[in-house]
């Protein structure tokens, strides 16, 4: 048996901090790993230390042992890769942070998906520097064509989906030629015919694994167990900090199944037990929700007339007439690409195309006189783009970002009053998060940062929720919880949900309207019910 990996007793930390005190763990030949475990439990800082993002030290007890073994050792050194959700929020902060827009007078496309896979060919990162001769030729690379990039690689990286930069960001680690492909979240907000490809190509690629060196290694991270590609053959799952389980997939799958039987038999009284202390929570919020309703509101919440948006000669939009009613929970769909992100952010005002359109929201035309303030107020909401933008002031505690829903800001600016500090404690209680109510966004794991924000948007139940794929990133738990959540706020009747997903297993019962998106078609969408 030939280990490519090695960790022995070992811990993973960052200067003083140690995050996982003892591992052991070995990758060997013909293995090709499922790293998973909840939010939290520690598997990111595994990753991360692999990646070589974090440092992996023997521990003390060790150093004058006469262990012959290495305690830790990786024949692939620092030819890693990463392709993840926290790469692709860290890939936006870093185009945002390069934008020099107001510098040059004119919006500035920042770097397209061309140069910045060419960067790992041979190219610069560096502005408008001269692309490399093979960046010409990417259209024709097998990688490109797998990761189906060849349409956007002229496109700016800050105009993309959240699929297409996760699509990018794999195509551009695939071309790297590092020998271990570590891809956390492969299949998160990937649309079906995506889904498939990668799973063809992982199948493809650890068939391999035991005889050709030529391919690269590959190590999966997933928040829960399932669309595993049949290559994975192994799985470690980590739980307060620490790995739980090491061994076969075969003896995973049975232990998955039998707390699969244990948890339906509870599944219902700890549903009640939820739904009642959320109950709780709103009734002691009622103040505040009879504040927003007293707001005079028409029965058509959002309304499209002849809507188009472009970018250069890609048309996202093209004529849309589409309207939102109250209580008319909207499942939107699409593939990625397709401007499912773009169709909210023209509500949110996020998308400034908005003011030369007609787009028509609580019975005003944006633009014709309404704040922001007017409009947010309204608004709930849960995307790639506000996960981004509160990555970026990080250091706001929790308590105050669910505070910070009240005042539709990103970060906490005023101070908070003992109703709003009361109801943002329930709120984490309710999420089992209140034991870290003064921990910092930035210190939390993506899929509870992800869970954080949503209770953010939920917590002064808004005209309309804007939901853009909620649930990446969440483990079992959480994703559980949160489904319960979207299904009581639209039980109230005060709430409309706008709904985007991938996941069939992630449509509310209560979704009965479908806004189908299809690129290069004519209409270029569909109006269906459920």
């Amino acid at each position: 048996m030939s280990a490519l990996i090695t960790i022995k007793n070992c811990k993973i930390r960052s200067n003083s901090k140690v995050y996982l005190p003892k591992i052991d763990w070995q990758m060997n030949l013909g293995e090709t790993w499922l790293i998973t475990g909840a939010s939290g439990s520690g598997k990111d800082a595994f990753i991360k230390a692999l990646a070589g993002d974090l440092d992996i030290e023997p521990n003390e007890e060790n150093l004058c042992g006469t262990e012959s073994l290495p305690l830790y050792s990786s024949i692939f050194g620092t030819s890693v890769a990463v392709v993840s959700l926290e790469k692709a929020a860290s890939l936006i902060e870093e185009e945002r942070a390069r934008d020099e827009s107001e510098i040059l007078n004119r919006e500035d496309a920042g770097r397209t998906g061309r140069q910045y896979i060419a960067e790992v060919l041979g190219g610069s990162a560096k502005k408008n520097a001269p692309l490399p001769e093979i960046a010409n030729k990417l259209e024709t690379m097998p990688q490109v064509k797998l990761c189906g990039v060849e349409h956007i690689l002229d496109r700016g990286l800050r105009y993309m989906s959240t699929g297409e930069v996760r699509r990018t960001l794999l195509c551009r680690a695939l071309m790297s030629s590092c020998r271990l492909l570590i891809l956390s979240e492969p299949f998160a907000g990937l649309d079906i015919e995506s889904r498939t490809i990668l799973l063809d190509f992982f199948n493809t690629i650890g068939s391999k694994h035991s005889s050709d060196t030529a391919f690269p290694r590959i190590i999966l991270c997933a928040e829960r167990f399932q669309e595993i590609p049949d290559c994975v053959n192994r799985v470690a799952e980590f739980n307060d900090k620490k790995i739980t389980f090491c061994g076969t997939r075969v003896d995973y799958e049975s232990l998955v199944a039998q707390r699969k039987k244990e948890t339906s038999l509870r599944r219902e009284e700890e549903k009640k037990a939820f739904l009642a202390a959320l109950k709780n929570i709103k009734e002691e919020s009622l103040a505040l929700t009879e504040d927003i309703n007293k707001l005079p509101v028409p029965k058509t919440l959002i309304r499209f007339e002849d809507v188009n948006v472009f970018w250069g000669d890609h048309r996202v939009l093209i004529d849309m007439n589409w309207q939102v009613n109250q209580g008319e929970h909207w499942l939107i769909r699409g593939p990625n690409g397709s401007g499912k992100t773009t169709l909210l952010e023209l509500i949110t005002g996020d998308n400034m195309q908005v003011f030369r359109e007609k787009v028509f929201l609580f019975g005003k035309r944006r633009g014709s006189g309404e704040t922001i303030w007017d409009i947010k107020r309204q608004l709930g909401i849960v995307s790639y783009r506000l996960h981004v933008e509160y990555r970026m002031v990080g250091g706001t505690s929790l308590q105050n970002v669910i505070i910070s829903g009240f005042h539709d800001s990103i970060g906490l600016y005023e101070e908070a009053t003992d109703f709003e500090i009361a109801t943002a404690f329930q709120w984490l209680k309710l999420a089992g998060l209140d034991s870290k109510k003064d921990c910092t966004f930035g210190s939390l794991s993506y899929g509870e940062q992800r869970a954080v924000l949503i209770l953010r948007a939920a917590v002064k139940s808004p005209r309309v929720l804007i939901l853009d794929e909620p649930c990446h990133g969440l483990d079992e738990y959480y994703r559980q919880k949160i489904l319960d959540l979207l299904e009581l706020i639209a039980e109230t009747g005060t709430t409309t949900l706008l709904h985007v997903t991938h996941e069939p297993s992630e449509v509310l019962d209560c979704e009965h309207n479908v806004l189908e998106l299809i690129p290069n078609a004519n209409p270029m969408y569909k109006i269906l019910k459920r």
